[in-house]
Order: C-alpha cells, then sequence, then structure tokens
C-alpha cells in the first residue's frame, strides 16, 4: 500500500506504531498524541487510516477508543494483533536497584503491576510507552525506567534492564484500522456493531437471541454507559460472520426493530486467529 499515510497513537517505538508496521508496512505513519486525535486526523482526511487500540488481552476493552466509535462516523475495516512484551528501559549504564521512578503509559503499568510491586519506586503515568521512553533521553532522567518495547529501547538507545515483566506472558493488544471509506482491508469474516436498547423488558434478550437463533457465534458482548445520556447504556457486539452473509442481514434487520438505533461499525478480516 504506497503513498497510503496511517495515523497512530504515540511516539516512534510504540505498540501502535509496530500495528502500522504489520499491516501497511509500506505506509507512511503519522503519529498522534491521542486515540481522538487519531480519529479526528482520518475523519477531517490528514491521514487515510488510523490505526486505533481496541482490547487488551489482559486488561480488556480500551474504553476510549469504543466511545469515539459513536462520535465519529468511520468504519473499521481490519484488525491486526501485536504480542506485547513490556521491557524495563533506562539510560544506559543506569543499575536496576538505582531507580527511584518508573514511568509508562497507564495499561502497561497496570500489565506489569506484580513486577512493579517488587521495585518498590514510584509509579508516574505518561501518555504512551515510547513516549516515556523518549522523555527519558529528552531529559536525562538517570533514576528513572520506562515499561516500553524492545523497539522503542533500540529507537532511543536506551538499555533494557529487565524484559517480559508483564503479569501473563501471554499478551496481547488489538487494533482496529478505521477509514471514511466501509471497503475492508481482506477478505471480510468479522463483523462489529453498537446498539441501543431501551427500559424495555427482553429488548436485550431479543436483540442477542436474533444471533442465536440463525447459529451466529458472538466473540464479544460490552455494555458501555451512552454519553450524556445518564443510564442509558449501548451494546457492542462482535459476530463470526461477514454483514453481507443472508443470516447476519436477517439478524441486523431483526435486531433494528427491538433495538433504539444500530449501527453497523464494519465487517472485516479478523486478525485474532493468528494469536491461537
Amino acid at each position: 500500500m504506497g503513498d497510503v499515510i496511517v495515523g497512530y497513537q504515540g511516539e516512534l517505538g510504540a505498540y501502535s506504531e509496530e500495528g502500522v508496521m504489520a499491516m501497511f508496512p509500506n505506509a507512511d505513519r503519522r503519529a498522534s498524541s491521542s486515540v481522538r486525535k487519531v480519529f479526528e486526523a482520518v475523519e477531517v482526511g490528514r491521514v487515510d487510516y488510523g490505526l486505533v487500540p481496541m482490547e487488551n488481552s489482559q486488561a480488556g476493552s480500551i474504553n476510549e477508543t469504543y466511545d469515539l466509535f459513536l462520535r465519529h462516523g468511520l468504519h473499521l475495516v481490519g484488525e491486526t494483533v501485536v504480542r506485547v512484551n513490556h521491557c524495563l528501559v533506562a539510560l544506559p549504564g543506569v543499575l536496576i536497584d538505582e531507580l527511584a521512578e518508573v514511568t509508562s503509559h497507564p495499561q502497561a503499568i497496570a500489565q506489569c503491576e506484580e513486577f512493579l510491586n517488587g521495585l518498590g519506586v514510584r509509579i508516574r503515568a505518561e501518555y504512551d510507552t515510547a513516549g516515556a521512553a523518549k522523555r527519558i533521553v529528552e531529559e536525562k532522567l538517570g533514576a528513572t525506567a520506562a515499561i516500553a518495547s524492545r523497539r522503542a529501547a533500540e529507537v532511543y538507545g536506551l538499555s533494557v534492564l529487565e524484559e517480559r515483566i508483564q503479569t501473563y506472558p501471554d499478551n496481547y493488544t488489538r487494533f482496529g484500522a478505521v477509514s471514511r471509506d466501509p471497503t475492508p482491508l481482506g477478505e471480510p469474516d468479522k463483523s462489529s456493531l453498537v446498539f441501543g436498547v431501551g427500559h424495555v423488558s427482553g429488548s436485550l434478550y431479543r436483540c442477542l437471541g436474533a444471533f442465536a437463533e440463525r447459529h451466529l457465534s458472538l466473540s464479544k458482548i460490552e455494555s458501555r454507559p451512552r454519553a450524556g445520556r445518564p443510564w442509558e447504556y449501548v451494546q457492542y457486539v462482535d459476530v463470526e460472520a461477514p454483514a453481507e452473509a443472508p443470516e447476519m442481514i436477517e439478524a441486523l434487520g431483526e435486531v433494528s426493530e427491538h433495538a433504539t438505533f444500530t449501527r453497523l461499525l464494519g465487517s472485516y478480516a479478523s486478525g485474532i486467529s493468528r494469536t491461537r
């Protein structure tokens, strides 16, 4: 995909950038400071695609991303899965027992909680794993280490003090590719949608039953508060079927009869199977 511009959240060496490299190997990569800014860059046409974190196998869903799907009219057109191997990185020559502080993205900190508890140092949140590594170099923070990828350590010339410090060794993050154009990047075998249900007895049961009656497998169901409407919730659902399949067309039609609104986020090729 030459001449394609792809936005991602973070700095050079971020796990998001690794996802872009895997999914768009020849693309021009554009960093943004937040997931919200990635959505905005795609929406206004500054980039062709955005790659945004959706779910971590250890920490669960990235709620900010799901909320942004409702605010922006973008389409989910693909996904990729990045294996996360967190490293403790610091300036060359710094020893682990000299550390007074560890900094990283809150998700990375949560995923390494057991290791960090054993260090007995201050913990400071940063907006990005690679950004934390970059800051150590820029500010010459000799008593501070970052949790980041090995590639981030190489990019910024840092030493790796410890590898695979995450609490659970099999740690993956699923990233979704978003675009203004709904055309999928590969042959679709999965669909994602969001729908709302009113305060009517059995409405959620009937919506989910539309898939069960047609033997459609749901790989994810998540309830999220609906912004600006207290005590109202929306349901995010991943279905193991393409949207154009006859049984999916029927199911979506039935869901629309019981839901307050229904929106297909996208139909795309699954990236999960590569990690199984």
